[in-house]
């Protein structure tokens, strides 16, 4: 993954109320949520859900599709997980013990 599009999407889920929106879709599912399904889950005015929307779809975390009148959201687990792997798929790799010293210590820094 390009760092600049790890830094995106990292940045664009340090806001909290985006950060609660991709999670509610991430646990969603496949099928995702309409849009007012969200908002009422949420607690959020529809402009500002629509913001937030708008700024998780540019950073690519994010679809919308609309099946006639409803517009459904769902995280995009192809980029979810580029993000994750990237954060994680060079674990302990300079520590040059052969194997990840977090997966070991159930992410326990040991002295």
């Amino acid at each position: 993954m390009n760092i600049e599009i790890a830094a995106s999407q990292l940045e664009s889920l340090g806001n909290p109320t985006r950060l609660r929106l991709y999670r509610a879709l991430v646990r969603a599912g496949l099928g995702g949520v309409p849009v007012g399904g969200l908002q009422e889950k949420l607690d959020i005015p529809s402009s500002t859900l629509s913001h937030h929307c708008k700024r998780l779809i540019a950073a690519g975390l994010m679809t919308q599709e609309r099946q006639g009148t409803t517009l459904i959201c769902r995280a995009n687990y192809t980029a979810m997980d580029g993000l994750v792997g990237f954060l994680v798929d060079e674990c302990c790799l300079d520590a040059g013990c052969g194997d990840r010293i977090c997966a070991s210590n159930n992410g326990k820094a040991t002295a």
